[in-house]
Parts: structure tokens; C-alpha cells; sequence
């Protein structure tokens, strides 16, 4: 995935100035998904107006810009979402940490995964609270894209967590066959 396909995304949902675009990225998408500040952001928008794939829809006070996808962008975006899956650049730490464990001594491997667990058990209570706040009050537009990813991240935490419990398991089975 690329920093273009998340903001020709965000903009086919709405209109959206630089400012508001890099304030998404502090939220949810920021913490879920994809990383971006504000010295990523505007940079990419221009890149993008001058390949068509955005356009300026409104000039504000202290030059803000407002952007909007154009038919090119919204045809690259739909490109984008409907490709085969898997096919992007895997570039993730904590799947990483989880191929080197075995670097460490096994009483630190399981000190390592009960980190895990905990991790998994404070996301999984904060998306539980969010997906109750959206529930008594249902939203629009982005956030209603939202949910959905929510549910993804629960459930996806929820698996990470049962996982780490049995690695641990195994972890100290494998140690006490170890040492029999």
C-alpha cells in the first residue's frame, strides 16, 4: 500500500484539506493502518494533483486546499482496492519480533509473548469501547468505513491473543521436555 492509495481513499469518501487529511492519520488509521504526518501528506497531494489524480476544489484563508479525487484517481483507487490480495510490500515489526524469538532464552521468549498478550487484551478492550460508541451512535462517512476495519482489528487482536496464550503453552512444554 501506498501513502496515495490512503488519500485517494479518504478523499473519494469526502473532501478534505491537508490539514484534515493528516489529522486522520492521528486517529485510527494512523494506529491500525498506515503511518503519515502532516511532511508526508501535503507533498503527496501535490505529487498527486500534477499526475490528475486529485484536484483542488476549494482555495481557503491561509492558503488551505481543499482536495478532491478525480475519475482518474477514484479508477486508480478502485484498481487498487480490487487487485488480488497479497500482492503489497509486507513490511511488519511485530511479525518480525515473532520470527526471532527463538533468538532468545525461553523464559524470555515467554516473558516476551505475555507482553503480547497484554498488548492484545488493552487493543482488544479499547476496540471493544469504540465499536460501543459507534453502536449507540451510529456515524457517517468515514466512520462507517470505520466499523468495519474495527471489527477487523478486534477480531484480529482476539486471534493474536489466543495465539500468544498458546505459544506460551508450547513454549513451556518444549522447555520441559527440554530438561526431562
Amino acid at each position: 500500500m501506498s501513502l496515495s492509495h490512503a488519500l485517494l481513499g479518504l478523499l473519494a469518501i469526502e473532501p478534505a484539506s491537508g490539514y484534515e487529511l493528516s489529522k486522520e492519520f492521528e486517529r485510527d488509521l494512523g494506529r491500525y493502518a498506515w503511518q503519515a504526518g502532516h511532511t508526508s501528506v501535503y507533498p503527496e497531494l501535490i505529487r498527486m494533483a500534477e499526475q490528475g489524480l486529485v484536484e483542488v476544489t476549494h482555495e481557503g484563508a491561509r492558503r488551505s486546499r481543499t482536495y478532491a479525487v478525480t475519475d482518474k484517481g477514484r479508477e486508480e483507487l478502485r484498481e487498487w482496492l480490487l487487485a488480488p490480495w497479497g500482492q503489497g510490500v509486507v513490511r511488519n515489526e511485530q511479525v518480525l519480533r515473532l520470527f526471532l524469538l527463538e533468538a532468545l532464552e525461553p523464559d524470555e521468549t515467554v516473558t516476551a509473548l505475555r507482553g503480547l498478550v497484554e498488548h492484545a487484551e488493552g487493543r482488544i478492550s479499547e476496540l471493544r469501547r469504540l465499536r460501543a460508541e459507534q453502536d449507540a451512535e451510529p456515524r457517517q462517512g468515514r466512520d462507517t468505513l470505520g466499523q468495519l476495519a474495527a471489527e477487523y482489528g478486534l477480531r484480529q487482536y482476539q486471534a493474536t491473543h489466543d495465539w500468544a496464550l498458546w505459544a506460551i503453552e508450547h513454549v513451556n512444554r518444549r522447555q520441559g521436555s527440554d530438561s526431562a
